[in-house]
């Protein structure tokens, strides 16, 4: 619960239509939906319309305001779940309007997945508005998308680069739009160091690595997905390998929490047989296994560093759960990543995308917060798919990320541990935000400045519309 807010009686509170993945599930998009559903629900009641491939339980209608209350201590939340496949079609969102009358509608992924509500969008917004959380955008602005953002009353941005994006896109359009940055946010009291002293840590650590001991441990948590570089990645971490003598490179490791084959990505395992099997057999780990966050949390706390160099990313959470944690990272300067890092412009402010330059991926601002270690792409190509017809693909060489891990690798532990502080202070900081309460806060600023301007759409009437030809065709056309 944010304690920002007072707290509103459920019987007062706007209801809000959740659309998304099921906040039950260990999605990113659920995950940051779930955690701004407990920080607002003393000041929403929520109903989540909860997509999954092959819902389980489909058709179902579930009430899960127990369990928020147990977590937030809101006595009488109310969050009711429609679990669908995908996210629903035109009749289910008749339905869920007409049975829970919400007062705003807020969808969260990419916009292609809602196609059925943007052809919706003339009959929901002259009762209800509409707004988008964008977790996702990369230049060349995508006017593709530009019919599906008009449909919208609030957009709001996951990063600044998304918001300036937001507008691009929009800029000229008919009507008044909002335009909000939310940055995710984390709970961090969940992602928090952890004193090395840890009995249950201590455990895992000594379970997890068979009793061995690492001096440098180098942490990798993300999809396998080629956006993600992570052969090039582990092309990196060998060539850092080969840079020290080998009783020095036998005592690291690069733990990576991924899944070793899909479709999308690779097959990791023969990457790492190819490139680490003959020399280092035991440089690399992998964890495979869905874990609950506070194993995840000692993952990140047993690491000196977290590396994520994907080629295009709208955000890059993993990073999120690093800083929390005090740890160290390593990334790329593309995407949502570069707020993570915290780049500052020539007036020493945080920067922001403007026409000038829409993107610090040329390093133009080298400044940057002491936890971040970036690396600069050093190739930009245009990819694309049917549905997101062209995009910027930033790729950073694998010799550059080798050189970061070094320096991470040179500073003395203390150094490590203090940059990592660093970040988690500023991460929780009222400038960034990136905690769960502070992106909770966010929401509701902008949901109830949304509620105090927002007007319905205009209900258009054509009343002889070829009279000026001469002709009069004696009908009304209303929509």
């Amino acid at each position: 619960m944010n304690k920002d807010f007072k707290y509103i009686p459920k019987d007062k509170r706007k209801k809000i239509l959740l659309i998304c993945d099921d906040i039950r599930v260990h999605s990113g998009v659920a995950t940051v939906a779930k955690e701004i559903v407990l920080q607002t629900c003393q000041h929403f009641n929520w109903v989540n319309l909860a997509g999954a491939i092959k819902h389980p339980e489909k058709g179902k209608k579930l009430d899960i305001s127990k369990d928020t209350s147990d977590m937030t201590g809101v006595e009488d939340s109310s969050v009711t779940l429609y679990p669908t496949d995908g996210y629903g079609d035109t009749t289910i969102i008749r339905e869920i309007i007409n049975i829970e009358r919400p007062d705003a509608i807020m969808l969260i992924t990419d916009p292609r997945y809602f196609m059925h509500i943007w052809n919706m969008e003339q009959e929901i917004r002259k009762e209800i508005p509409i707004t988008y959380l964008n977790i996702w955008d990369d230049y060349p602005a995508p006017m593709y998308n530009k019919p599906y953002y008009e449909a919208c009353d609030l957009l709001m941005g996951i990063s600044k680069q998304t918001v300036n994006i937001n507008k691009l896109v929009l800029q000229g359009c008919k009507g008044n739009k909002m335009f909000k940055y939310i940055p995710h946010g984390l709970n961090h009291e969940v992602y928090k160091p952890i004193p090395k002293d840890d009995p249950t840590f201590l455990e895992w650590k000594k379970n997890t690595f068979k009793g061995k001991e690492h001096d440098f441990i180098l942490f990798f948590n993300s999809r396998n997905i080629r956006r993600k570089q992570i052969p090039d990645t582990m092309m990196a971490y060998r060539a850092f390998l080969d840079s020290l003598p080998k009783e020095k490179a036998d005592k690291c490791l690069l733990l990576m929490h991924t899944e070793l084959v899909t479709d999308a990505g690779t097959h990791l395992g023969k990457v790492k047989e190819y490139l680490f099997d003959e020399s280092y057999p035991n440089a690399v780990q992998f964890s495979t296994s869905k874990l609950p966050t506070n194993v995840l949390n000692f993952m990140y706390n047993v690491a000196d560093c977290q590396i994520l160099i994907t080629s295009n990313e709208g955000w890059g959470l993993s990073l999120t759960e690093a800083i929390l944690s005090g740890t160290p990272i390593i990334a790329n300067s593309t995407g949502g990543m570069q707020d993570q890092m915290r780049f500052v412009d020539e007036n020493g402010e945080w920067f922001t995308p403007s026409a000038d330059v829409p993107s610090n991926h040329k390093g133009t601002y080298k400044e940057h917060g002491e936890w971040a270690f970036p690396v600069y792409p050093t190739s930009r190509s245009i990819q694309g798919s049917p549905a997101t017809p062209y995009i910027y693909d930033d790729r950073c060489s694998w010799e550059d990320v080798a050189d970061r891990i070094e320096e991470v690798y040179n500073l003395p532990s203390e150094e490590r541990i203090k940059k990592g502080l660093a970040g988690r202070k500023w991460a929780m900081s009222d400038e960034a935000g990136f905690t769960g309460e502070a992106q909770g806060k966010r929401v509701i600023e902008a949901l109830d400045e949304l509620f105090d301007t927002w007007k319905p759409r205009e209900k258009y009437e054509i009343i002889n519309a070829n009279e000026y030809k001469g002709k009069t065709l004696n009908h009304k056309i209303r929509y």
